[in-house]
């Protein structure tokens, strides 16, 4: 917690330089091994998790493997939780991975890939994750200026060495630079293929078939964008994409909000005192407006947008209107 907040937005972490190196790292057979391969795929809804268990899905159908695949997506549509597990191998029983089970996980945003992280097998996980971060509505629910958001702080480097290997890419920066951020699934695609003995042909094949026709090139370039980051990161070599920004944190000092307020202009319509959130407005004996509570201020600018009189501004610029009364609130 305390390390993200020392660092500034212009700091960039190199991941790929503090990995275990795995030259030649064992990859995940389904014909040779005794129980199912785990995959775990987990994002936010509109981001192609779905698709990510699909195509692997369908591989594992073609090569003749048993294969089950469960999915919950009922937020999709409103940016919510969505997660597929995909078992596969010679023989399959349960359509849920289990707790401490899961030999991948690939996780479309860093958070959601965070809170599965308990599902990787504890010695032999890998984890593969895009650092998008998604911060949802409820995790700014203060309205102060300049207030923390509620949203996870740890690093990648808070992450490598909790699991066998961690690999956090950014993967809708590298794809947006391919001409289509949609695509970063089909990155994480290209990673994941690096820890299965699946040939190259067989996942171009069945990415060809599930991505749009017009989309068929940006996806098949991400994908071996996507197989080329693991193997560089995996020799120590620098990589595209493995910085990793800290969300911006408020700074230290309070932020001060100036409340301009012009006596003549105002009506004494009472409506930016009855519309403001923090209650911090009130009519004075003049019936006109004034800021009872400054420190209660967030710089909303409700009131000013309210103000059918224009009466009200915040932050005014250099030249500001005749005759105002300045008051200042502290956030």
């Amino acid at each position: 917690m305390a390390k993200a907040k020392k660092n500034k937005s212009t700091r960039k972490a190199d991941i790929a330089n503090r990995m275990p190196l795995k030259l030649n790292p064992k990859r995940l057979d389904p014909e040779t091994s005794d129980e199912a391969i785990n995959v775990l795929i987990v994002g936010v809804g509109g981001q192609g998790v779905i698709m990510v268990s699909k195509v692997l899905a369908q591989i594992c159908q073609n090569l003749g493997l048993q294969v089950k695949q469960s999915e919950v997506h009922g937020m999709a549509k409103r940016g919510g939780v969505v997660f597929s597990h995909v078992r596969f191998g010679k023989t399959v029983w349960s359509p849920t991975i289990p707790k401490g089970k899961a030999d991948v996980l690939v996780a479309l945003e860093w958070a959601e890939g965070l809170r599965w992280m308990d599902y990787l097998r504890p010695d032999t996980g890998i984890f593969i994750t895009d650092t998008k971060r998604i911060v949802p509505p409820f995790a700014c629910r203060s309205r102060i200026l300049g207030a923390d958001i509620g949203y996870l702080k740890d690093t990648p480097d808070d992450i490598i060495g909790k699991v066998a290997e961690t690999f956090a890419i950014d993967a809708t920066d590298m794809a947006a630079k391919e001409g289509n951020e949609l695509a970063a699934n089909t990155l994480l695609l290209g990673a994941l293929s690096t820890t299965l003995t699946f040939s190259n042909e067989v996942w171009r094949e069945v990415i060809t078939q599930m991505v749009p026709p017009k989309t068929i090139d940006v996806n098949l370039s991400v994908f071996d964008k996507g197989q080329k980051w693991i193997e560089g990161s995996r020799k120590g070599e620098p990589v595209e994409g493995s910085a990793f920004i800290p969300l911006v944190q408020p700074e230290d000092h309070p932020v001060r909000t100036t409340l301009s307020i012009i006596e003549e202009w105002c009506k004494g319509c009472d409506i930016c005192v009855k519309m403001c959130p923090e209650r911090c407005l009130t009519l004075n004996k003049d019936q006109v407006v004034e800021l009872a509570d400054p420190e209660e201020c967030t710089g909303c600018h409700i009131c000013e947008w309210l103000c059918p009189d224009f009466a009200i501004s915040l932050n005014p610029a250099l030249n500001p209107p005749p005759n105002p009364i300045v008051q200042e609130a502290v956030a």
